[in-house]
């Protein structure tokens, strides 16, 4: 059983010293602190041998001028080079957090979509802030402490084996004890810690979902439940600090006995000794100054190690995620050529291995400079193709092919750069119009390109109305500006980009008739000379798609022009008659609904 727990605190200890250690700190810098950290113990075990002749020798007259100026030399350089020791350790412990955090924060951008689908935002923040907290500070804070209490201890040990080794051995017999009350109790903080930093990431997942999504809220009333959703996460919070609490305060008057009771024995056989001639009154007193020394670091390690059984447990989550599997943006060779077709060939695709499939040997052809449209009720798969198509996902079988190619040969970044996606939602980041439109773009764009492109997503005149122009602020997640304004700032930035593939996810379902029709117009001119793939219930290049393509269930079960479709697939005809707003008496191919 024993081996069985040292095997997992070496488990746990491994994980996170070699976190620490891939940060790279400045080896000069923590040198420079520990040779200081060996002065400034230097020059406080000179302290107490001089307080003991002092004593001894009861009488100012023997102390010379030169030994007053040598004491006081020696304080000053004792302040300087403990001050000096303690920045630089400070400012390596601030380094070794920053590269964990901008490791962190790197991988958080190049994880697959897949992760963020099982993980929810808040956590991962939580584990970018409050984590890496913990981390700071038990390097900022304790990691000093620590060096210099460990070089303090060596050398009042030392020193006090000089003096007297009958009561320096007295005093190792408070360390096993010392070390068989933190050792259970750091292993119960560890627990507690790793339980507090999970609740933590909760509590921060709940408010970070409940705060982006305050409208909802409010106009469903839910205040009251999401009150009660986010007490829970303050009690469990507020259990777990008792628990921690609890352990600190077993931790704190423990050490405290055994010092009062160290004290006690030192100064009562240390009196002993000192009565028998066998140690002198001013060895005594050294002796004390020397187990000051030892006690107050011995505190300090109290603290350290509590410290780091809560780094430990708050960076396990940390090294998870930064063995998560990641997408590798450069892998494979750039595309030249986008004039070929696309092959989606037995495509079969499911969220989770073993789950429920989502699409069932699904095949299609692309033709380049042609519109393809994908129609059907919703949770067919329409939005998963796209997905797939965008490379956010693998299928599990098949594959996507760009002529003869698999699409996975190509590099993610190249592949991506030559598709635009306009999808209902039209996300905007919290920044100016001008960011939005130039958002992800890596060349600099001219005014005149800015303004051109906001005319041909008629997005011009409205930008024009607002008293900053293009430098208006959009809020976050766009709440500044209404559904047709969004989506029009999506269009113009897919313009920017130029993509030679044209992805529409319902681009004007949720759009007002009068919204729709810009939306439209600013469309039709995206989609001149592009090879487009079209998700829609109302747009009317569904009617005039060059393909159209109707999911049911994760299968294709029809295909063709609208004119073939609404005259021999029964459920597009439906679908066309109340979604297209298509009435069976017209003439097939005109549409009225867009």
């Amino acid at each position: 059983m024993k081996t069985d727990k040292t095997d997992r605190t070496k488990a746990s200890w491994r994980p996170f010293f070699q976190l620490i250690k891939e940060t790279k700190p400045s080896k000069l810098k923590i040198g420079i602190a520990l040779f200081l950290s060996v002065a400034t113990t230097l020059v406080s075990l000179v302290i107490p041998l001089f307080t003991r002749d002092l004593v001894d020798s009861f009488t100012i007259s023997d102390i010379s001028r030169g030994q007053i100026a040598l004491l006081a030399l020696a304080f000053v350089a004792q302040a300087v080079a403990g001050g000096l020791s303690i920045y630089l350790l400070n400012h390596v412990g601030q380094s070794i957090v920053a590269a964990l955090r901008d490791r962190l924060w790197k991988k958080l951008l190049v994880l697959p979509v897949s992760y963020y689908d099982n993980h929810q935002t808040g956590d991962t923040i939580s584990r970018m802030t409050n984590d890496t907290g913990v981390v700071k500070s038990l390097i900022s804070e304790h990691l000093s402490n620590f060096f210099t209490g460990v070089i303090a201890i060596i050398g009042s040990l030392a020193t006090l084996f000089y003096l007297d080794w009958q009561m320096t051995l007295v005093i190792l017999i408070a360390v096993p004890i010392s070390f068989a009350i933190l050792l259970p109790l750091g292993r119960q903080m560890y627990r507690i810690s790793k339980g507090l930093q999970d609740e933590t990431a909760s509590f921060t997942a709940i408010m970070s979902q409940v705060l982006s999504e305050i409208r909802l809220v409010k106009s469903s009333n839910a205040e009251p439940l999401e009150y009660e959703n986010g007490k829970k996460g303050i009690d469990n919070l507020f259990r777990f600090g008792v628990k921690e609490g609890r352990v600190q305060a077993m931790i704190g008057p423990l050490m405290s006995f055994i010092i009062m009771v160290l004290l006690v024995v030192i100064m009562g056989y240390g009196g002993m000794r000192v009565s028998t001639g066998a140690l002198t009154a001013g060895e005594l007193v050294a002796f004390i100054l020397y187990l000051v020394q030892i006690i107050m670091p011995m505190g300090q390690f109290t603290h350290f190690f509590t410290q780091l059984q809560k780094a430990m447990g708050a960076t396990e989550r940390i090294i998870v995620t930064l063995g998560a599997e990641e997408e590798d943006h450069a892998l494979g060779k750039s595309v030249e050529n986008m004039e070929m077709p696309i092959r989606v060939e037995h495509i079969h695709f499911a969220y989770e291995d073993g789950g429920e499939r989502i699409l069932d040997d699904v095949s299609f052809t692309i033709d380049p400079g042609k519109v393809t449209a994908i129609v059907g009720p919703s949770g067919s798969g329409k939005t998963t193709m796209f997905s797939l198509l965008e490379r956010y996902y693998q299928p599990q079988s098949g594959e996507i092919r760009l002529g003869n190619e698999a699409i996975q040969d190509f590099t993610l970044a190249s592949w991506r750069s030559k598709i635009g996606y306009v999808s209902q939602e039209s996300p905007l980041i919290a920044g100016t119009i001008r960011e939005n439109i130039c958002y992800g773009l890596s060349r600099e764009i001219s005014e005149d390109e800015l303004k051109q492109a906001a005319a041909m997503a008629y997005e011009d005149e409205f930008i024009e109305e607002f008293p900053d122009g293009y430098d208006t602020q959009v809020g976050e997640r766009g709440v500044k500006l209404s559904g047709g304004q969004r989506q029009r700032i999506g269009i113009a930035r897919a313009l920017l980009r130029d993509p030679q593939i044209l992805m529409l996810d319902e681009a004007t379902s949720s759009l007002d008739s009068t919204s729709e029709w810009i939306v439209q117009q600013a469309l039709a001119n995206l989609m001149k000379g592009r090879t487009t793939l079209v998700i829609a219930h109302r747009l009317s290049t569904v009617v005039d798609a060059d393909q159209i393509l109707f999911m049911e269930k994760g299968k294709i079960t029809g295909r063709g022009t609208h004119a073939e479709l609404f005259s021999t697939h029964a459920m597009y005809r439906e679908f066309a008659t109340q979604q297209l707003r298509v009435k069976e008496v017209q003439p097939v191919g005109k549409n009225h609904g867009g």
